[in-house]
């Protein structure tokens, strides 16, 4: 298993709505190694409930929003005992 990167992978989710942002976000992570940093750029005004509740259905740690940014961003940490979700409806546990 590779080490994750020093520096936080930055995801520009734009101005997507959160299930758009959700769907981008669980095919990001699953190629990244665990404990990697991720920084979500998320404009939506639903993204830190949604992301934080996500976080909690999958296992990763949903670390807050960062102070600071120029654009709306939050942190999360991969989990090496992340719960699968359905690819298609990824706030859905994987059957």
């Amino acid at each position: 298993m590779s080490a994750p990167p020093p520096e936080p992978v930055v995801i520009d989710g734009g101005d997507r709505s959160c299930v758009r942002l959700l769907l981008e976000l669980r095919g990001r992570l699953e190629a990244l190694p665990a404990g990697t940093l991720v920084h979500l750029i998320a404009t939506d005004p639903a993204a830190p409930l949604d992301l934080a509740a996500w976080c909690h259905l999958t296992g990763h740690a949903y670390l807050g929003p960062l102070t600071g940014a120029d654009r709306p961003a939050y942190a999360l940490r991969v989990s090496a005992a992340a719960r699968a979700t359905d690819p298609a409806s990824p706030w859905r546990p994987r059957p």
